[in-house]
């Protein structure tokens, strides 16, 4: 039986691209074992030329200037655009692109990142590489044209929306298959006891749990939302997770609360926190609203990205599993509305379970070694 290296290009402009990446690679380890081999390379921090090598440490100061970020989504967001600015960057990405693919031989390379399918896709013809090319796309609903080439063998996209995009972008329809953002397998498993999951986690059990994150770091306004939901004296236990936000979980730690509270700095038990909570309050972030849809648990959201991130919000609000809220008062009426409406938030439980589509990487991994296996060496 034939082996398969596959090569996974990625960089670290937010968390979802190498979290996407990791779940494609444990779900091929989980299908095929020692019939498929994966190697994930950052293509800025490890290749780029300067100072295209630097994008992943200039992202998270961007992106806390959500005017700049969206100016520039917009600008780039049209098919003759964002050819344009890939034909006028060519010529400066070009050894390293092709040293990238001579430097990494495979079975298949696979982009989970927008600006990596134009320059690599032309590094391969420049160098004639006739291995299969597939692009899986980590946004989740407002997917940019920068993500869709027409010489792409495979493109897998998470929602309808995003397939529609990509017909948009003159990229074949049979080329394109809706399965679903990959998520780490344990966010896939099936709900356990939510009490029982409290008691492993030392958590009370005596009213809803309200789960408050703000990503990996830490951002958004999670302290002053924390804050509101304490002064509303919502009869709830909250738990909030900072991140790696330091300074953040120190304030948080020395104040008195007045409702049960729970502060985690970074944490890797989400999927648990997630199925032992009723509500999550988060930035309306894909791979996040991936795993809550997983979980059954319904969100209220406060933050996006704009351009990016708007069509997830409207991807969960008119689904029903979510509620749109981007201030701490606001916050705080979505969850009092779900206290006291039980059925409305079983309801929300129920729409997430819809949507939920926990197979997803391992479907996308099938995909993948599918493509090793129909491609024909020339």
């Amino acid at each position: 039986m034939e082996h398969y290296k596959i090569l996974l290009i990625f960089s670290d402009t937010g968390g979802g691209h190498r979290s996407a990446s990791e779940a494609i690679i444990e779900a091929l380890n989980l299908e095929f074992g020692d019939l498929v081999s994966a190697e994930m390379v950052d293509m800025f921090k490890q290749y780029a030329p300067r100072p295209i090598n630097h994008a992943p440490a200039w992202y998270p100061a961007i992106v806390r200037v959500p005017e700049i970020w969206e100016l520039g989504y917009r600008l780039t967001d049209g098919r003759r655009r964002i050819n344009f600015l890939n034909a006028s960057i060519w010529p400066y990405m070009r050894r390293s692109m092709r040293a990238m693919i001579s430097g990494n031989p495979s079975d298949l390379i696979v982009s989970v990142h927008p600006l990596a399918n134009a320059p690599i896709l032309r590094a391969m013809r420049g160098i004639k590489c006739k291995i299969p090319f597939a692009t899986v796309v980590t946004d989740l609903v407002s997917t940019h044209a920068a993500w869709y080439s027409r010489s792409t063998d495979l493109v897998i996209v998470p929602t309808e929306e995003a397939r529609q995009i990509a017909i948009g972008c003159h990229v074949s329809p049979e080329k394109v298959k809706v399965v679903g953002l990959p998520v780490a397998d344990r966010c896939c498993q099936p709900p356990g006891d939510r009490h029982a999951l409290r008691q492993q986690l030392s958590w009370q059990d005596n009213n809803p749990v309200v789960l408050l994150v703000g990503g990996g770091d830490g951002m958004g306004p999670l302290e002053q939302t924390a804050h509101a939901i304490e002064t509303a004296n919502l009869p709830v236990n909250l738990v909030v997770v900072c991140g790696r936000n330091q300074k953040l979980r120190e304030r948080l730690d020395a104040h008195h609360w007045e409702i049960p509270t729970i502060i985690y700095g970074f944490v890797r038990q989400m999927p648990t926190f997630m199925q032992a909570a009723d509500i999550l309050v988060t930035k309306a972030g894909p791979g996040t609203i991936c795993e809550a849809l997983n979980a059954g648990l319904p969100m209220v959201l406060y933050s996006r990205l704009p351009g990016q991130e708007d069509g997830n919000v409207t991807y969960v609000t008119t689904n029903n599993a979510g509620i749109w809220a981007p201030r701490p008062d606001l916050i705080v009426d979505a969850i009092r509305n779900w206290i006291e409406n039980p059925a409305q938030h079983k309801h929300a439980v129920e729409a997430c379970q819809k949507l939920a589509r926990p197979q997803s990487a391992r479907q996308i991994a099938r995909l993948l070694v599918e493509l090793c296996r129909n491609h024909k060496p020339e």
